[in-house]
């Protein structure tokens, strides 16, 4: 059985930035990740996604992006990129491999089986990330048999959805881009629970994540005024496209779904509607069911933690959203929370 003082599972933006400080420390790691390539959980999302956030800010420590500073990179940039920096800094990492249950031996150290064998650990990083199991409400799940559905976590581009009308439920950046792409030529309605906000991507000729920053709300801790103010806003649309599309009724709004029969859609002002697709973008649910270990995982299945370190000695989570702040589950943030954890890494 291999040993290490150190398993980082996950090898995303947030799992290499826990190995790029570890590796400073000169400690024996290694990084355990299900995907054949780095960046590959970017590469697999649809093909024409493109960053909100400006290159300035999407990059991750010690090694910043190429490219103009300003400009907004493409989801394969971004891929490509976080390869490039595992590369670069010579990180370890174990690809095609899956934990199946993650436990606590009788000495005190951590079991991980995968599935190609099993693996002890004196401390354990969990970093698998916002994005596990695509959500779609439960009062849905058997209906709208007639009709195509695909979340959004597998939508790859208009071509997949079959006749012209498209319904897309849920209103965050992505649903929201996945409508402006689909409107150009199709029908599209969007479903959404409350009204939008919108905020420019620019504002007097500086991206609005400069201004964020500048103003102290993007890396605003949860323990600050700011940042508990900042946590309770709902996120903003960034970009006016969709804004235009709806003004030019191009794009409908619509109330939340209620039911769903045959192919008629009924919503909360009882109206109904027929579609011939649906693209649910209603987020994520958090999926740890492979954590054996008592007290890691509340009754809700979200970690146990306070910015990341959990109440089982030697065990720690990273690039949770808002696990500090609002950059946390970022690629501009997560070096932040990273940073903070390697000091409780040397004492365990």
């Amino acid at each position: 059985m291999e040993f290490y003082d150190v398993v980082i599972i996950g090898g995303g933006q947030a799992g290499i930035t826990m190995g790029y400080y570890l590796k400073k420390e000169g400690i024996r790691f290694t990084i355990l990740d299900g995907n054949e390539r780095v960046g590959d959980s970017w590469r697999k999302r649809y093909e024409s996604l493109v960053l909100f956030t400006p290159r300035e800010y999407s990059s991750l420590p010690g090694m910043q992006m190429d490219g103009l500073m300003d400009g907004l990179p493409t989801k394969d940039e971004i891929a490509d990129y976080l390869e490039e920096y595992v590369h670069h800094f010579d990180i370890p990492i174990l690809h095609n491999v899956k934990v199946e249950k993650l436990d606590k031996t009788r000495n005190d150290c951590f079991y991980i089986l995968t599935e190609k064998g099993k693996i002890e650990a004196k401390r354990v990083i969990v970093a698998t990330g916002a994005f596990q199991k695509p959500y779609i409400p439960l009062v849905f799940k058997d209906q709208g048999k007639d009709i195509f559905q695909i979340h959004s976590s597998s939508y790859r581009s208009p071509k997949e959805l079959p006749g012209k009308s498209v319904l897309v439920v849920g209103g965050g950046n992505s649903g929201v881009q996945i409508a402006v792409e689909l409107a150009e030529e199709r029908e599209v309605t969007i479903a959404v629970g409350h009204p939008f906000k919108f905020l420019p991507l620019r504002f007097l000729g500086r991206s609005i994540f400069s201004w964020l920053d500048k103003i102290g709300l993007l890396y605003g801790g949860i323990d600050s005024k700011k940042g508990r103010w900042f946590q309770k806003q709902k996120d903003p649309i960034f970009g006016g496209e969709l804004k235009s599309l709806i003004k030019n009724n191009k794009v409908k709004i619509m109330p939340r779904v209620i039911s769903i029969e045959g192919t008629d859609i009924l919503f909360e002002n009882k109206s109904r509607q027929t579609f011939d697709s649906i693209v649910w973008s209603t987020g994520f649910s958090p999926l740890y069911d492979w954590i054996s270990i008592d007290h890691a995982i509340a009754a809700d299945g979200r970690p146990i933690h306070e910015r990341g370190l959990s109440n089982v000695d030697g065990l720690f989570f990273i690039g949770l959203p808002w696990q500090y702040q609002r950059g946390s589950s970022l690629i501009c943030g997560v070096g932040m929370d990273a940073k903070f954890l390697i000091p409780y890494l040397l004492e365990t």
